[in-house]
């Protein structure tokens, strides 16, 4: 508004030169949903709370770690045993059918390039049971008693669909989270499993639109056996027609490396007088020294004395028995079996901070994996990812001198010409919002030539941005992107009567060479 000049005097003016630009927004923020240790902080409730974390040793102090697995041991007559003694073969089975996965997941995250992220706790892992335990004992007669206690014990919670659903609301009203992930729905009953899947994907593609979902395919450790009872067909029937666009799935599982052989020993074991028994059989047959085995057996009945030091116990087991050390391998072996979708968010997070979102998260390494639990070939791949139906499921696959791969870049739409590939999908979202952000300031303000012009100018210099650093292709601007904003152009005299401003916004992403063919021919010789 220009200066009322009555004063004799000089008087100044300042003009803005340039128009607001376009900040953009973060495209690697994923937002994990699952069960914690520790569900309270500073005497408040972390339950359904998202809670911005940038760091393993973050989530650890705020949330816990992971549930403390306990497996059996079972005499089996199966070929695929884990460990023989005496003429009997055994297998190391889990004791709960499900598990709690996020705390695994995150370290798997961060071990792939993860950074800030959100988590939403759906509740404790443990849950408290009243145990009645009895004591056997002598009176001052020598009469035998048995006193009855009444104890509080932890035990593992059940992971509930409602409870994960109801966390995945909280995140409506986030508006930095990009991706959405919830490792701990494979845990659930396979149409369980898929209703919560569903509902990730309906969040991502009706509420905010702003966001993606990664999912696993149910069973996903389970190889492929193109008949009714197949994991991948199964998840395909499973994920329904809605929003396909704005979510990926990945198979097989992976076997990772995240949990050390430090982590596990004998505590781990439910039935500890079967492995004491086991172990003292083995002694016997290595060896013949009637001595070495008493003190191997005085050793191995240690496990039963609550007062003992733990990891010298384990050390010294460690040491003296290739059967323990079975065990425990193969304790470690399963519970290194995780769904690859945290790990997927944490290469969408390292390809967008060193490259760009728009570079198909694909053909990048897959870090603290050691293998897919299910080989992948070409002739396996090709039903994954061209498909009839069109939901695609990206491969996760092992190449010999390379390692592990990403082989995969196609959203659940694998037919859609507009939002098959992940990028594109990701790239049109980070570009709405980042325009919407901005063009929020010009809310309210004239809907004239003079703030056409303001806005025109902002969008085209956040594009020709993008441009210039390869998210949009063309040899030229013009060819790259077009912003149009005016009467006549976008509008009609009754938009701008009922106060609309319509700008629109062409801009052409760069797609992903997915299928690189080279022809070669022979030459007809000239001289």
């Amino acid at each position: 508004m220009a200066q009322k000049l009555a004063t004799p005097g000089v008087y100044v003016e300042e003009k803005n030169a340039f128009p607001s630009s376009v900040v953009a927004v973060s495209t690697a923020v994923p937002a994990f949903i699952g069960y914690t240790e520790k569900v309270t902080s500073n005497g408040q409730s972390l339950v359904n709370t998202p809670v911005r974390i940038s760091s393993l040793s973050e989530f650890i102090n705020m949330f816990g770690e992971g549930f403390k697995s306990n497996f059996a041991i079972e005499e089996t007559t199966g070929e695929g045993f884990d460990f023989e003694v005496d003429g009997k073969t055994y297998d190391v089975v889990p004791e709960n059918a499900s598990r709690f996965l996020l705390y695994d997941s995150i370290r798997l995250f961060f071990a792939n390039g993860g950074n800030v992220c959100y988590i939403v706790s759906a509740g404790s892992i443990y849950k408290k049971v009243q145990v009645q335990k009895s004591t056997t004992g002598k009176d001052d007669k020598g009469k035998a008693t048995v006193e009855k206690t009444t104890q509080t014990e932890n035990k593992p919670a059940a992971i509930s669909k409602k409870a994960l659903e109801a966390a995945l609301q909280t995140l409506v009203g986030e508006q930095e989270p990009t991706m959405v992930v919830i490792p701990e729905a494979v845990m659930l009953e396979r149409q369980d499993c898929a209703a919560l899947q569903q509902a990730m994907l309906q969040h991502c593609g009706t509420e905010l639109k702003n966001r993606f979902a990664i999912l696993d395919v149910y069973e996903g450790h389970k190889p492929r056996t193109y008949d009714s009872k197949d994991v991948v067909t199964a998840f395909r029937e499973d994920i329904g027609n809605n929003f396909l666009n704005f979510g990926a799935a990945y198979y097989p599982w992976v076997r990772t490396s995240v949990v050390q052989s430090d982590e596990l020993d004998y505590t781990n074991i439910s039935n500890a007088d079967m492995l004491i028994d086991l172990l003292e059989k083995e002694a016997k047959e290595r060896f013949q020294d009637s001595k070495k085995v008493d003190e191997i057996k005085n050793e191995v009945k240690k496990m039963k004395d609550s007062s003992t030091d733990v990891e010298s116990l384990h050390q010294t087991l460690n040491a003296i028995s290739s059967v323990y050390k079975s065990v425990l391998n193969s304790i470690r072996k399963q519970l290194n079996i995780l769904p690859p979708s945290a790990g997927m968010a944490g290469v969408y997070t390292m390809v967008d901070s060193t490259r760009g979102v728009w570079k198909a998260p694909a053909n990048v390494g897959y870090n603290s994996v050691v293998t897919p639990a299910v080989k992948i070939t070409n002739q396996d791949q090709e039903d994954l990812n061209v498909t009839v139906s069109g939901k695609s499921v990206n491969a996760i696959r092992a190449f010999a001198g390379e390692g592990i791969l990403v082989w995969g870049a196609r959203t659940l739409e694998g037919n859609s010409k507009d939002w098959r590939y992940v990028n594109v999908r990701r790239t049109i979202s980070f570009i709405e919002q980042s325009i919407k952000a901005a063009a929020r300031t010009y809310v309210f303000e004239p809907n004239a030539a003079s703030t056409w012009l303001l806005i025109r100018g902002m969008v085209n210099a956040f594009l020709s941005d993008l441009w210039t650093q390869g998210a949009l292709v063309g040899t030229t601007p013009e060819q790259a992107y077009e912003v149009h904003v005016g009467l006549g152009s976008t509008m009609t005299t009754d938009d701008i009567l009922d106060g609309i401003m319509r700008i629109t916004v062409k801009v052409a992403v760069s797609r992903p060479a997915e299928f690189i063919v080279i022809t070669f021919q022979q030459k007809m010789e000239e001289a």
